[in-house]
Parts: structure tokens; sequence; C-alpha cells
């Protein structure tokens, strides 16, 4: 007997009617930032989402699995190029181990209701406490890509930082998301600089990340081994394995073309950049050049929030801060730059030590709510996450990004009570235990 029977025949009886069972869903495909009534309803977590999650997401319950997915959607070299790391893979390896080197200590019988993720970072509150980072290239992995991501961040109240390779001009990302962040690849060139800085602050961008970890770019033999480099070289094998994945193919590379025609590099100069298939090349001249001097007189004409990413030791923040910096991002580039370089983890409880008034963010390796926590129990104020929500644009768009953010705020919340504390800021390290050599 179906429900509405069921509710009919409860009426004819004068009884009050049975109420509807919810139907069984996975991880919801965004989660609704608590509201004040929400957090006032004790146990009450996140809301439950308002609609079931669609069918083609069903599969996805943790962000690993977006990059399962995307491995069957993309052509081995793109996938490869959003994958993998520098040499050996030692520092991507580092990053996300370092993170099951802590365990925590959970407190029992704590009132952990009306649990608020939300964090407060330059005067702006956002709804959870990580973020989407810089994302190179995006739009060639996944069709407008740096859009979808703006939008999704926008609408779930999480900051978005657009990269300095992007293919999409941070003019347009900004009128879509005006709270996004823009990160820049500089070289040791002042005027170019300035013209830059000038550019993005006519955009209306509030805040300016300046990447230190790039004087060259690292050694991606991965890259070669599969075909792929930029500008993308129309090789045999590159075109049999853009045909091997047609959606890719037609619904990220042709439709570009069809609707929008050649991607630039729209944002590595104030200048547009040249067209990504074509024989010139980026101009990286002089990054090698980048020098604290730049950094210091990036501070005297920027207005805005200035965040240093690339740093990994407590040395460097003392000089940020004297800087005037007004936030560092803790990051060894995804294992994308030197091999062998240190887990940003093991680095963040020295460098928040010496942060003093400055905002001290972490990104590389991170993967679950409890990563999250750690680096904040550590010391982080925020974290950032790159790769997972690229997979899930790839593979759905602005919704697929919204259905990942979804998945980590309800594993924040879940692990928040089961930590037995109501928000991130009241972790510390006495909630973590290292994990010791087994005899």
């Amino acid at each position: 007997m179906d429900v509405d029977t069921v509710r009919r025949a409860d009426d004819a009886r004068g009884a009050a009617p049975s109420p509807t069972p919810a139907a069984p869903t996975a991880a919801p495909a965004s989660t609704p930032t608590p509201t004040s009534e929400t957090r006032a309803d004790p146990g009450a977590g996140l809301p439950q989402p308002q609609k079931p999650t669609p069918r083609k997401f069903r599969d996805l319950l943790a962000l690993d699995d977006f990059e399962r997915h995307a491995k069957r959607h993309l052509p081995r070299m793109v996938f490869g190029y959003v994958s993998g790391a520098v040499e050996t893979g030692a520092s991507l390896r580092a990053a996300r181990d370092a993170f099951a080197e802590h365990r925590f200590l959970p407190r029992m019988f704590v009132d952990v209701s009306g649990r608020d993720q939300g964090v407060t970072l330059f005067g702006k509150h956002y709804a959870a406490p990580f973020g989407i980072a810089p994302l190179g290239g995006a739009a060639f992995i996944a069709y407008r890509a740096d859009l979808q991501l703006a939008e999704a961040a926008r609408d779930a109240k999480i900051p978005m930082i657009l990269s300095g390779s992007s293919l999409i001009s941070l003019e347009d990302v900004h009128a879509a998301n005006p709270d996004a962040w823009f990160q820049a690849y500089l070289a040791g060139d002042q005027p170019r600089i300035d013209r830059l800085v000038d550019r993005v602050a006519a955009a209306g961008y509030e805040t300016l990340v300046v990447t230190g970890d790039t004087p060259l770019l690292g050694n991606r033999e991965h890259n070669i081994r599969s075909g792929f480099s930029m500008p993308i070289k129309m090789t045999p094998n590159v075109m049999l394995q853009s045909a091997l994945a047609p959606s890719w193919l037609l619904g990220t590379v042709l439709r570009t073309y069809w609707k929008h025609g050649a991607p630039h590099f729209e944002n590595t100069d104030a200048e547009r950049g040249p067209p990504m298939m074509s024989k010139l090349v980026r101009n990286t001249r002089k990054r090698d050049e980048l020098a604290w001097s730049h950094v210091e007189a990036i501070r005297r004409n920027w207005k805005g929030n200035l965040v240093v990413k690339g740093i990994m030791t407590a040395s460097d923040a003392r000089i940020a801060k004297e800087c005037g910096v007004d936030g560092v991002i803790l990051s060894n580039h995804g294992g994308r730059q030197l091999d062998h370089a240190v887990a940003p983890l093991d680095c963040l409880a020295e460098v928040a030590s010496e942060k003093g008034a400055m905002k001290v963010m972490i990104d590389s390796g991170l993967r679950r709510g409890t990563d999250v926590l750690k680096a904040v129990a550590l010391g982080a104020d925020f974290v950032f996450l790159g790769r997972p929500f690229l997979y899930a644009a790839a593979i759905g768009g602005a919704d697929g990004v919204s259905h990942a953010i979804g998945i980590l705020r309800a594993e924040i919340d879940r692990d928040l009570a089961l930590i037995g504390v109501k928000r991130p800021q009241d972790l510390d390290l006495s909630y973590l235990a290292p994990v010791r050599p087994r005899d």
C-alpha cells in the first residue's frame, strides 16, 4: 500500500496522518549553511538537503571518488597532467601521508548540538574552513572550469582562488564571483608586476596571492611521457588519446572552440597571453629573479589583502610578516615543483607559532574532513584543496563541484561532533596525538 493510501485511510479514521518516510540518499549534493534556527535545534547538525542527490552523483561518496570517475572521463595525458607530480612523486606522497601521522583524542559527553563550521577570514565570513585552490589550465580539463568553480564557491559561500595560468579572463571570473581571489605567477620585473597588479585591482579583486615556489617549472616527466604540453602539440598520440575520450573532446575542447574560440592564457600578465594551442609560449622569463623586495613593492601598491603562497619555513613566514603580508599559504605545490620537499603539514605548527596577526593557511594533500580538522588543530586558520574540485568540474560542472563541497562540509560536521567540539576554532594540539612507531 503506498503512502498516500495509508494517509487517506488514517484521515478517514480521524487519526493523525502517517509521516512520509524519508527516501535514502547518498551524500548531499550541496549542504546549506547552518542558520541560527538550525543551530538552535538540539542534536541538529547541518540541515538535510532539500532535494535528493542526482543519480549521476550517487556513487560519489568521498573526494577520492571524483578522481576515479575523472580518470575514466579524461584522456590519459590530461588526467596525468592533473594527478601527476614531479620526478619520483615523493613530495606528493609526503603531503598526503603526513595527515596519517596524527590521531584524534576525542572528548566524550560534550554537548555538540548547534555545530557551526563558519570561519571569518580577512573580514569576510565563510561557511566552511576550506576553499578552492588555484588550478592552472582548468578550462582545458573541464568546460569553462574557472567559472564553474567560481559559481559553486559563490553559492557555497567559500573562497575560490583563480590561477594566473587560467584560460578565462580574471574580469569574467570576478563578474561571476566578486569574492574570488587572484593568484599570480610573477617575474622579477617590477614594471611588469605593477601592470598586472593594477589590472587585478581594477577588476575589483580584494585578495592577491603571490606564489613563490615557481622560479622554474618542476621536472614533470609524466607530461613528456604522455604527450601533454602547454602549448599542446597535436601529435598522433595526442589525437588518438583525445579520440578515445569523446565526452571530453566534444564537451570541453570542441564546445570551447565553437562557443568562445581558441583558449588563451588570459592572466599571466596585464596583457592577454598567447593561445593555448599555438606555437607561442607564455612569457615566463625572469621568474627566477622574483625576490622579497618585489613583495615589499607589491605591499606598498596593493591596497587589498596580500597573501604569499609556497611558504614552508618559519623563517620565511617571519620575513613575510615583516613585509606586511596579511597571510601565507603553506604549500609544496601539490608535489608539482620540488621532489622530496617536506610536507606542508609537518611545518604547520612551527610556522603558526610565528604568525602574529597574519593568517596561516595550508594546501597539499587534504582529502577528508578529518584532514581539514587536523590542520586546524595544528594551527591553520584555513585550508585549500585543488585537484578534487577540478575532477568534480570535469565530470559534473558546477553541480559536481557543489556536490564535492557538500561532501566535505558534511564530513567536517560529523567529525566535529565525534571529536567533541562545536567549531573548528575550538581545536588545538590537545586534540591530537602523534602516531608512534610500532616496535
